[in-house]
């Protein structure tokens, strides 16, 4: 999605009436960031709306990006949210092998994975149990790992459920991705 170099636009404050409502769209997508909310989203800051290109809004407090929303899409973290706050976020796991495909802005396919270096929820190889228990429906907002790795390496939003990964094993997994490197993370604000 922000592949080439970009630029922001036009900066405006957000009326208080729209931040409540960023924020508790915020509270309903991830609830595990409950906790953290003040931190994130602190009732008495102002929240700014930077305009990118192709209609997407990026939310920023105090000049740090946060959220990005392209049109009426979900509201997705941006990775520098992701990497501070990392248990918040419904992840998987993508392999060693797919992880250069990733970052120079290739899209997530499903082989990537469902390899053996790959997480979905129950996975029995997830002894930790950091990836859930319960499969992902398609247009969920989820966080992706590389095998490792420490960090997160992508955002984005599920176009195919993970039950129909593991079932398929093949097609396109992710979209509207984020990642580390792209026009977004290189956007000086």
């Amino acid at each position: 999605m922000f592949k080439k170099d970009i630029s922001p636009g036009a900066k405006s404050k957000v009326k208080s009436s729209v931040q409540r409502t960023i924020r508790q769209k915020v509270l309903d997508t991830y609830p595990l960031l409950e906790p953290y909310i003040e931190d994130i989203l602190p009732k008495k800051e102002q929240l700014d709306l930077v305009k990118l290109p192709d209609r997407v809004s990026l939310y920023v407090l105090n000049g740090t990006p946060l959220f990005f929303q392209h049109m009426d899409d979900a509201l997705l973290p941006h990775l520098a949210l992701v990497h501070r706050y990392p248990n918040a976020f419904s992840r998987l796991r993508i392999d060693r092998g797919a992880i250069r495909f990733v970052l120079s802005g290739a899209t997530l396919m499903a082989p990537g994975l469902t390899s053996p270096g790959g997480r979905l929820p129950g996975d029995p190889a997830d002894t930790e149990g950091r990836y859930g228990k319960e499969d992902l429906e398609p247009g969920t907002p989820v966080v992706i790992e590389a095998e490792g790795k420490d960090t997160a390496c992508m955002v984005g939003v599920l176009k195919m459920g993970t039950g129909e990964m593991k079932k398929v094993k093949k097609g396109q997994a992710c979209e509207a991705g984020h990642y580390l490197g792209d026009g977004l993370w290189t956007l000086a604000l």
